[in-house]
């Protein structure tokens, strides 16, 4: 008797079985712990050549890892994590300020969570949100299926409209809202957000799918208080108070990276798991208030309220947080893949915020949708492949802190700044950042072609965004739901305390 033979329909799924190459299992995909600091910039890490600061734990992951040396995020807050979480620019997420309701990132806009879901992914977001603090902005209804965070920008913080974190809130013993529920913990910021990551992945860890942990510190923001031990061994060596704060915040995080790497160690998870350490923007406007600075690269930043000197380090480069020269962008961007990625090797070429969604989905093999024009594109290639094939680009900043109810058009051409792989153009000035870093010699010049082009893609870029800027004109919120909803519980049902995980 003769086989029959395969027809259309099933003639063709016969091909496609034959030739498709099977996607990888849930199970066998990489975790990804993503870890970001908030306003510690690319100069406070010891690997960069700080001259006091001590990170021995980021020094081993900058060895053990591949280092995007020139990795550019947003200028502030919000904006930075607006890019990160969607791979399109912030202000075509309508996210131009960090408060006024202009912190609030678009509802329709596809997020990390969102993107790896599909591909078997659960996801879980720790610390620092400020995407929006009314409840169809927060993380648990953007993707996340577990959230441990504070309000606002920053703890205890609180601006007019929805933007407050819990009130009287502070870095000691802090509140911290847990799926939805307030729990008062016992401790310091940064240590309880660390174990709250680890706890969540002690849980999933074992399960049949890979999870995503974001891990948003909100240290070393303002104010700069460290754990005391910590603050003391700067205050003690002659630094003024807020910088003991600041440094001591960065050697603190620094401690509890090498306890978490310790831990993944023991779970046997380092092979399996892509982590990330980078931070939201460039450095803080911090010093040191040292009598007889040694000179190293630096930056002068006149007096602090305690009327010392401010100089600090920013490994040469112009410009601080809140700027579009190089220091007010440039962070550390170190990505470790035990086993998976060749250590200890650096890329220099110019890479974006926008990139690491689409870097991310494309590692884990997760699909990108459609319905979104994301402007990142894969690191991959410049991971994996020994000669790269990669086209420069042109990446926009733009410090958009506009007033109240200003016409952003009024500023469109003020503190804005166009970058590719050798040059920036800063409000019109153009520097040759391959030969010139620390900007200290305009070429305007030299290369108005350069001048023209980069403007005019600018314009195009602006011309795009504008229409995009949704929550320039929305209403203030008449109530702030962290306050509301923290009074209410604390009335009706009480605030518990958090259940510490046992590691």
């Amino acid at each position: 008797m003769k086989p029959k033979l395969a027809t259309g329909l099933t003639l063709c799924a016969l091909l496609v079985s034959a030739f498709q190459v099977p996607a990888a299992a849930a199970s066998e995909r990489p975790n990804i712990i993503f870890i970001m600091t908030d306003d510690q910039g690319y100069a406070p890490v010891g690997a960069h050549g700080h001259p006091w600061l001590k990170t021995p734990n980021m020094d081993k992951m900058h060895a053990q890892s591949i280092r995007f040396d020139r990795f550019m995020m947003g200028s502030t807050c919000a904006p930075s994590r607006a890019g990160i979480m969607t791979g399109v620019h912030s202000i075509k997420n309508g996210v131009t300020h960090t408060i006024y309701e202009r912190e609030r990132l678009n509802l329709k806009a596809t997020t990390i969570p969102q993107v790896l879901q599909p591909a078997g992914y659960t996801s879980g977001y720790f610390g620092k949100w400020h995407l929006g603090d009314e409840s169809p902005y927060q993380p648990e209804n953007r993707g996340f299926d577990e959230v441990f965070i504070h309000g606002a920008g920053g703890i205890g913080q609180a601006y007019p409209g929805s933007c407050a974190d819990v009130p009287k809130n502070n870095y000691f013993d802090p509140v911290f809202k847990h799926n939805g529920t307030f729990v008062k913990t016992k401790g310091y910021c940064t240590d309880i957000l660390f174990k709250a990551t680890l706890g969540w992945i002690k849980e999933v860890k074992d399960k049949d799918q890979p999870f995503f942990a974001y891990l948003s510190t909100n240290a070393p923001h303002s104010p700069f208080v460290a754990p005391p031990a910590y603050q003391k061994r700067y205050k003690d060596r002659g630094f003024n108070k807020s910088a003991a704060g600041f440094y001591g915040m960065i050697e603190h995080i620094d401690d509890n990276l090498g306890a978490m790497f310790d831990q993944l160690e023991k779970w046997g998870l380092m092979e399996h798991t892509i982590i990330i350490f980078t931070s939201d923007n460039g450095m803080t406007r911090i010093g040191c208030g040292l009598k007889g600075f040694d000179g190293r690269p630096q930056v002068k930043l006149g007096k602090d309220q305690e009327g010392n000197s401010m100089m600090s380090y920013n490994a040469g480069m112009k410009g601080l947080k809140g700027t579009v020269d190089e220091g007010g962008v440039r962070v550390p961007f170190f990505v470790l893949w035990e086993g998976k990625i060749k250590e200890g090797r650096t890329v220099d070429t110019v890479v974006s915020y926008l990139d690491i969604l689409p870097t991310l989905a494309d590692l884990v093999g997760a699909t990108l949708p459609d319905s979104q024009a994301f402007e990142g594109r894969s690191l991959k290639p410049l991971i994996f492949e020994k000669n790269p094939q990669w086209e420069d680009r042109f990446q926009f900043q733009h410090v958009t802190r506009w007033d109240r109810g200003a016409d952003p058009d009024k500023f469109k051409w003020k503190n804005y700044s166009v970058r590719n792989q050798r040059f920036r153009l800063v409000e019109g000035v153009l520097y040759d950042m391959e030969n010139d870093p620390e900007q200290t010699k305009e070429v305007t010049a030299e290369f108005p072609e350069v001048v023209t082009e980069m403007k005019k893609a600018y314009e195009k870029f602006w011309e795009e965004a504008r229409p995009l800027m949704i929550n320039e004109d929305v209403p203030m919120a008449k109530e702030k739901p962290f306050h509301v909803d923290y009074n209410t519980q604390k009335l009706n049902e009480g605030i518990p305390m958090w259940e510490e995980p046992k590691l």
